[in-house]
């Protein structure tokens, strides 16, 4: 007896050891090799213990006489942490540990004199074979008082044949695992924060979708749906309000259609739906137009999101099979196309695909490439518009105007190429870029004028929201040694406007570096005389679409003329912007304007050719004279 328990026992610690090994290299499953192994090093010691205890030839024991031999059940170690049962030679359970328990949701006393085979789910793989005999591994789901079967990975642990307290069965739940592997299949599927289909199984199910329709003769839509200047919710008021806003629009989008309709997110702030089943007739387009307004009302509906009160709206473009493409790829590009020239028209609205539309995709994405690289090759040219004194004609200063010399394209309008540049971090080098020029040209100026006069420098919102933006102003100025209050910084209003504390704070630290702000294209917006009182404002800008329909419209000319007595009222300078006729410029002194912008006092300059005018009227040349005679 004693040399077979010795070799069981050496077996039971030998193989734990070799379970240990196999698991490092992967043969086995760590999460079972643990608690096996574990159980194999209890076997061999009971074992040893029995040998230690067993009589010698001169009939002593090594065991003290107080001393019991521990049997197997007191060795089942509650702290392995999953589940053990020991079984008796029918397949009964002898002893659970409380994890076991807990797996089968009864106490360990309940459990006692149970058969396993009871225990397993009807049609589940069995853990005894047909004889009885425990088989060595596998998988199978266990019954589990009061509540939903439990998928189980079992191992049993039988080292001495014939022993069946020597028989043991360690049961790991799959439970987890298979909850965990339902939900990497359906995050593989569908978006974490909306909920709906993400991108690829939006084109698989699109794929399907034109297959049916292919072989049923019916047509489908793809509506691109992309929310309007969705990146200032994030900049205004943080990416979590911004995210519960995706995940209201997404909610509205699917509320909105048919259960059969398909909903998907395909980036950021761009949505798709697949509508399919429509008849092969002019009356499809009539029913889709209706629907993308429909869908536009909804969307556009106020909400709140962390008491802060969110408008949005957004732009549609459709594609339809077959008319406009009769493949994934195809439709989604072209209902794009079709959003970005709703986009276009001033977003809150939907568009068609036509084909001319793909032509304009691609050459804005073409201009956009070419934007990236016009800076490395000195393709930028900054001018100054000269701003003239409306009481006497003389200079006053000048406002800096970006313009970009494309090498083939010729001249590309700043109203082109200024959004696209807005749309990635490329505004914030240009604007570098540019403040940077102005002051060097400012520099240069100052060697042969005693004072050339304000420098007006258009600023952009993203610009201004930069967290770090007063320092670059600063250090630009310190950089070229060049006093701040040489340049004026203008903002539009409803930058202005757009959250008042927050650009209050910025204008304030920027005020107090020097430097002079005006708001660009005043009456344009929506501030009011009360909430300019607040803002260290000190001209207003009036747009030029008012200034140029002031000799015409009545209207046009009550707004200059109101804007004008707000100015003074406010001890603000006014620039009246778009200057082009006589007849304008009569209006604009008539009621006291300040300054003047306009081809009626000349076209824009280069910094040399603006450098020479002002050494003209320092001799005392006075070109326009004849205008202020």
């Amino acid at each position: 007896m004693p040399d077979r328990t010795t070799a069981v026992a050496l077996f039971s610690i030998i193989a734990a050891i070799g379970l240990g090994l196999l698991a490092l290299t992967g043969a086995v499953s760590a999460t079972l090799a643990a608690p096996v192994a574990a159980v194999l090093c209890l076997l061999g010691g009971y074992l040893f213990g029995r040998m230690a205890g067993a009589p010698t030839q001169s009939g002593e024991t090594h065991m003290p006489a107080n001393q019991a031999a521990p049997g197997l059940d007191a060795l089942v170690v509650e702290e392995i942490g999953e589940g053990v049962l020991t079984l008796d030679d029918q397949g009964r359970i002898r002893r659970a540990n409380d994890a076991a328990a807990q797996l089968l949701g009864q106490s360990a006393p309940a459990l006692k004199g149970l058969a396993l085979t009871d225990l397993i789910e009807e049609g589940a793989d069995p853990v005894l074979d047909g004889a009885g005999y425990p088989i060595s591994s596998g998988r199978t789901v266990l019954k589990r008082a009061g509540s939903d079967p439990v998928p189980v990975a079992f191992s049993c642990v039988a080292p001495e044949p014939g022993r069946p307290e020597a028989t043991a069965v360690i049961l790991r739940s799959l439970a987890n695992e298979d909850r965990s592997k339902k939900r990497i299949r359906y995050l593989a599927r569908y978006d974490s924060l909306t909920r709906v289909a993400n991108r690829m199984e939006f084109q698989h199910r699109l794929q399907q979708a034109i297959a049916r329709a292919r072989r049923n003769g019916t047509r489908l839509a793809l509506l691109y749906v992309d929310i309007d200047r969705f990146k200032d919710v994030n900049d205004r008021f943080g990416h979590l309000v911004g995210d519960r806003s995706l995940e209201i629009m997404a909610r509205r989008i699917v509320d909105f259609l048919e259960d059969s309709d398909l909903v998907g997110r395909l980036a950021g702030d761009e949505f798709a739906v697949l509508i399919e089943g429509l008849p092969a007739d002019s009356q499809a387009r009539a029913g889709l137009a209706g629907t993308s307004r429909m869908l536009l009302d909804r969307i556009a509906n106020e909400f709140h999101v962390e008491r802060q009160e969110i408008f949005l709206t957004a732009s549609i473009g459709v594609a339809c099979f077959p008319d406009d493409g009769d493949n994934v790829i195809d439709l989604i590009r072209n209902a794009d196309a079709a959003m970005y020239h709703a986009k276009k028209a001033g977003g809150n609205t939907y568009g068609f695909y036509a084909a001319d539309m793909n032509a304009d995709a691609v050459d804005r994405l073409m201009l956009k490439s070419e934007l990236r690289r016009a800076m490395e090759r000195d393709e930028f040219l900054v001018l100054y518009q000269p701003k003239v004194d409306l009481r006497d004609g003389r200079i006053a200063g000048a406002e800096a105007l970006l313009r970009w010399s494309h090498p083939k394209r010729g001249d590309v309008p700043p109203g082109k190429f200024i959004p696209l540049a807005e749309e990635g971090s490329l505004i914030f080098e240009i604007g570098e870029w540019v403040l940077n020029r102005v002051c060097s040209d400012y520099l240069g100026w100052q060697t042969r004028l005693a004072w050339p006069g304000r420098v007006a420098v258009n600023l952009s919102l993203k610009q201004l929201r930069q967290r770090d933006f007063v320092q670059r102003i600063e250090a630009t100025f310190e950089k070229h040694r060049l006093t701040p209050s040489c340049v004026e910084l203008e903002i539009t209003e409803s930058t202005l406007m757009d959250d008042g504390e927050k650009t209050l704070h910025m204008l304030d630290r920027l005020y107090e570096l020097g430097l002079h702000l005006s708001i660009d294209d005043f009456g344009t917006g929506y501030s009011s005389l009360s909430a300019l009182q607040h803002f260290p404002i000190g001209t207003l800008k009036i747009d030029q679409s008012f200034v140029q329909d002031a000799g015409e419209n009545s209207e046009s000319r009550t707004i200059v003329t109101t804007i004008i007595n707000m100015g003074r009222s406010l001890n603000m300078d006014v620039v009246a912007e778009g200057v082009e006729t006589r007849e304008q410029l009569e209006i604009l002194r008539r009621h006291g304007c300040t300054y003047g912008q306009g081809h009626l006092f000349g076209a824009a300059l280069t910094a040399t050719e603006y450098r020479d005018l002002l050494l003209r009227q320092q001799r005392g040349e006075r070109p326009d004279e004849g205008l202020f005679a």
